[in-house]
């Protein structure tokens, strides 16, 4: 299968999930749903070659946000609380929102197009100097421990306090007065 067909037939499940989470009440059903779209979104991340975005995607947005998620899911009711208006302001905020970043991305070059100026200055660059710089044989690993290695110890931080925070909660048991027999 060609990466094209995989990203279109990605991002229309994404869609279709979206308005799946949108139309649905039961608070339960949404948090699966929301956890299927991350990781639905992961695998597009690993299609479009952002393996180290995927990776993250998919340990916080398919992992501990559905954690937290049904943890919450036991201090509230099963379904959402129906409201009697629309919230028309909330959807033309979201529309001049997305219209604003479609128009921010109007002058981008076409999706991999050699002409782009990460292929002609960034790359070029990292290529030729990043052995004698760093010392270190893989451009990839040289680029990410290196040249972002503060951006990359910042993502880790975020995963592993996120983590600690998750097995924080789930091994936080709550003291019941009643079975020790006092009320």
């Amino acid at each position: 299968m060609s990466p094209l067909f995989i990203d279109i037939l990605l991002f229309t499940l994404l869609a279709m999930t979206a308005l799946a989470i949108v139309r649905l009440r039961n608070l339960f059903a949404v948090t699966m749903l929301a956890s299927i779209f991350s990781l639905l979104a992961a695998g597009l991340f690993v299609n479009l070659d952002a393996v180290d975005v995927a990776f993250t995607e998919a340990a916080v947005g398919g992992g501990i946000s559905t954690v937290l998620m049904l943890c919450a899911l036991t201090l509230t009711k099963r379904d959402e609380k129906r409201t009697g208006h629309t919230a028309w302001l909330a959807l033309l905020l979201c529309a001049v929102t997305g219209a604003g970043l479609v128009y921010g991305t109007l002058d981008m070059p076409a999706f991999g197009s050699p002409d782009a100026p990460i292929h002609t200055h960034v790359a070029p660059d990292y290529i030729a100097r990043a052995k004698a710089e760093t010392g270190v044989p893989n451009i990839v690993t040289a680029v990410l421990a290196s040249y972002r290695g503060y951006d990359t110890l910042g993502e880790t931080t975020v995963i592993f306090a996120a983590g600690i925070a998750v097995l924080l909660l789930l091994g936080f048991k709550r003291s019941d007065k009643r079975e020790g027999g006092e009320e």
